[in-house]
C-alpha cells in the first residue's frame, strides 16, 4: 500500500496520520508507530467523514 500524510500533520508535532486506500478499502494509520494495527473502514465511511469535517462539524 502507498500510505500518504495527512496535509494537516507536521513533521515534528504530534499529530501524524497517514491513509492508503485501496479499491474496497480505506486504511488509516499513526504514522508515529507504524507497527500497531491499523483503522480500515469502507470508501462510503471515509466519504462521510471527510464530508463532515470540510463541513467544519467535529467527527
Amino acid at each position: 500500500m502507498r500510505w500518504v500524510k495527512s496535509s494537516y500533520s507536521s513533521n515534528d508535532g504530534p499529530q501524524c496520520v497517514e491513509v492508503a486506500t485501496t479499491p474496497g478499502t480505506i486504511h488509516i494509520r499513526d504514522s508515529k508507530d507504524t507497527t500497531i494495527p491499523h483503522l480500515t473502514i469502507s470508501p462510503t465511511a471515509w466519504a462521510d467523514f471527510v464530508r463532515t469535517r470540510r463541513a467544519g462539524r467535529p467527527a
